[in-house]
């Protein structure tokens, strides 16, 4: 099977909450994961975690740097996934396209959900380059 691009976003609120949502198509429907999924036509990266965030959740994101690379593969599919941090800058929240819901969750409601594989390690390893590109970017004056 030829793999497929794709991407998410890894998104903190100021408490520490990341953003997840409940996937409602396979593969991983019922699971929680980040916003993401397929890039389309000649989109750039960044542009397909905008538009993935917005789809799956109403909000709004700033794209900031690659967090990691992450595989995924089944029988039927096989993903390599570009996962980015973001930040929200606008919106309102709530679940659209192919998710069943959307919430900011804290750490202890993580150990409650049922998660994509995987993906407490990638949050763990998205939490400290988080924290320093959201304080660096905070010190920067508007445009």
């Amino acid at each position: 099977m030829t793999p497929v691009c794709a991407v998410a976003a890894i998104v903190f609120d100021p408490e520490g909450r990341v953003l997840l949502v409940e996937r409602g198509k396979p593969p991983g429907e019922g699971l929680w994961s980040v916003p993401g999924g397929r890039l389309i036509g000649s989109e750039t990266l960044a542009q397909g975690v905008a538009r993935e965030v917005r789809e799956e959740t109403g909000l709004v994101v700033e794209v900031g740097p690659l967090s990691c690379v992450v595989e995924r593969m089944g029988d039927d599919f096989h993903f390599v996934i570009l996962d980015y941090l973001a930040r929200v800058v606008g919106g309102t929240l709530a679940a659209g396209s192919d998710a069943r819901a959307a919430r900011f969750v804290d750490e202890a409601e993580l150990e409650r959900l049922p998660l994509t594989d995987g993906l407490v390690d990638v949050l763990t390893r998205a939490r400290a380059t988080y924290a320093a590109w959201s304080t660096s970017t905070s010190r920067r004056s508007p445009r």
